[in-house]
This record gives C-alpha cells, structure tokens and sequence, in this order.
C-alpha cells in the first residue's frame, strides 16, 4: 500500500486550522516542529485538563484528501489544513489501518498510528453541519469516525508535498483503530 503526501501543515498557535507549509520537520517523540500539539505529553486542551502527564498519542495528524471530496459532494468546501491535520494524503485508507501500523515518509520519516481523531464541536464552528459528515453511525449503530488518524514519530524527517507514504502493517493480530 503506497500514497503521497498532498499537503503539510502547521501552527504555532492553538487554532481549529492549520496553514499550509513547503515542508515541516518531524522530531522523534514529539511531534511536527514548532506545531502547539508537539511534545512527549499531551497538548490537547482537554486532555491536558483531564492528566497532563498522559503520553501524547496525539504528536501527528493525518487526514485523507478523500474526505474533502465525499464532504465535497454534500456541499461542503474543506482543503488541506482546515481541519487541523499536519499531513493530508492520497491514496490510502487511513480509518482503515490497524494500531501499530507505520507510514514511512520522504527520505526518512517513520509515523506509527496510534488511533482515530475524535473530532468536537470546533468543526461545526469552522463549518455548520460538517461534524454530522465526519461522524456518524454505521448499520449497527456502531460510532463512524472520519476526521482521520492520530499517530507518534518514531524516526524524524522532513516531510513535503510530493512525497511518498509507504505502509508497513504490524505483525501479529491487527487491532482496529479507535480513538485517542
């Protein structure tokens, strides 16, 4: 299984998006360099408020440019970055992969994913109605998430548009993505 890279994106500052870079450099344990969400423990408001000596499981997002297309044929206008993702990708069912999986990316990069994106309510303030689009219910009732997956830099590396995003699936039993 092999994608690319469509976009990269980061912000210093906490935002619901993110602007889009030329590049952005990834550090092993932490996260995208100079992005809020970057550090060994958790950076997310609300986890922060709950145990901020949790691990940030949470260092790198990922969404699939896909999503912008199906969101796209309800109406809706969402572009790399917009939903807060570091990196926007092609050709890969990221909801799709097991815990534990590595994306290998550029020259030297290695993410591990480490669940789903559990989006809230900041996504029907960027855009009414588009937290229904990403989330949802499948035929058993079952939650549906699709604002994308969370992962951890294993090894560091600058990431740019273009390129390429290798899957190496994990060894062993593949437990389902959930969220983190």
């Amino acid at each position: 299984m092999n994608g690319r890279v469509t976009a990269v994106s980061s912000n210093g500052e906490y935002s619901f998006t993110k602007p889009n870079r030329d590049s952005i450099r990834l550090l092993a344990g932490l996260g995208v360099e100079g992005d809020v969400h970057s550090g060994a423990t958790v950076k997310h408001r609300s986890r922060i408020a709950q145990d901020p000596t949790q691990p940030n499981l949470r260092q790198v997002h990922l969404v699939h440019e896909e999503l912008f297309v199906e969101v796209g044929e309800e109406g809706f206008k969402v572009g790399p970055g917009e939903l807060g993702e570091n990196i926007t990708t092609r050709g890969i069912d990221l909801l799709g992969l097991p815990v534990g999986t590595l994306l290998r990316i550029g020259d030297s990069a290695v993410l591990e994913v480490t669940g789903l994106r559990n989006p809230c309510l900041q996504i029907d303030n960027f855009q009414g109605g588009l937290l229904k689009q990403v989330v949802g219910r499948d035929e058993a009732g079952n939650i549906v998430r699709k604002a994308g997956i969370m992962s951890v830099v294993r090894e560091g590396g600058v990431v740019r548009p273009g390129d390429t995003l290798e899957v190496e699936l994990p060894i062993g039993p593949h437990r389902p993505l959930d969220r983190v």
